[in-house]
């Protein structure tokens, strides 16, 4: 949403037709005129070096003489990414890294060389396409990345972010009063889960899990929809049926799985899979009175 208010300046169409650096030029001109304190200039994108694209950059950077050039580079390419970046710094030069990407395959151990190389810090690192995806480059725990030792402190912090503090009180209260789990209580934590990202990429981030084909591979076998779909049950169950499933009869498990675009096996199956969590959270609870 934040972006969506920022202004483009665009005259051109763009593949190939328009003049990047009169386009940079005016969109300076623009931003000037209209008072804003920040242009961010968008350059074509390279994988590898190309002497045309590099003398654009550089003509860019002449023309519109930016207080600070970061170098955006994808984390998948591996150590490619070092010699199109000692490239650029050489050529155009640039202050610090944007490592893109790091969602894939690859564990980022290019981020490294081309720090070593270069000399430039990592400002910015990238896990997916999501504003919420993008943040500050922490090296420790890239590192950790590198290693297989998953990223904990990043999988916290998201959960803090995603997870409302509230929420978070209520149930545990709820614990040491020895209330139920309901239904409402788990659609909150799923719509928590949901702003984390995929299940796969939440799961990388614990240690040992990320380093092991085997597991990786199932990882990737993960089919995030499945929170939708136990989503989109229970918000077609009224709020009584939430808080005691026990009275799901068959007729309003047909209606729940009519509503909700599933079929009653599943509705059946999920209710089941929540009685078993219920009782979990009950032992849970009688742990910690």
């Amino acid at each position: 949403m934040l972006f969506r208010s920022i202004p483009v300046f665009a005259p051109e169409p763009g593949n190939g037709t328009g003049d990047p650096i009169k386009v940079a030029r005016d969109g300076v001109d623009f931003a000037k005129a209209k008072l804003h304190n920040m242009v961010i200039v968008d350059t074509a994108g390279r994988l590898g070096v190309d002497s045309e694209l590099m003398a654009e950059a550089i003509s860019i950077r002449d023309a519109v003489k930016p207080d600070e050039i970061l170098f955006v580079v994808d984390a998948m390419i591996g150590q490619d990414a070092v010699r199109t970046a000692k490239a650029f710094a050489d050529g155009v030069g640039f202050d610090g890294v944007v490592l893109t990407k790091l969602d894939g395959d690859a564990r980022g151990g290019a981020a490294l060389s081309i720090a070593r190389q270069t000399g430039k810090p990592i400002f910015f690192a990238s896990t997916g396409e999501k504003l919420e995806d993008f943040d500050l480059f922490y090296p420790e725990r890239m590192a950790s990345r590198i290693l297989g030792m998953g990223d904990v402190a990043t999988l916290a912090e998201q959960a803090r972010k995603a997870l409302d503090a509230n929420t978070s009180k209520k149930l545990e209260e709820k614990f040491v009063k020895g209330e139920d789990f309901t239904l409402e209580d788990f659609l909150e934590q799923l719509q928590g889960i949901a702003k984390m990202g995929s299940m796969s990429k939440i799961l990388s981030m614990m240690p040992g899990l990320s380093g092991n084909k085997q597991i990786k591979s199932q990882l990737d076998s993960i089919d995030d929809s499945e929170i939708i779909k136990s989503t989109a049950i229970v918000q077609s169950m009224t709020p009584a049926e939430r808080r005691d499933p026990k009275i799901l009869n068959g007729s309003r498990r047909a209606r729940i799985a009519k509503g909700s675009g599933r079929q009653v096996s599943e509705v059946n199956n999920l209710v089941d899979r929540f009685s078993q969590a219920q009782k979990a959270m009950k032992k849970i609870g009688r742990a910690h009175v």
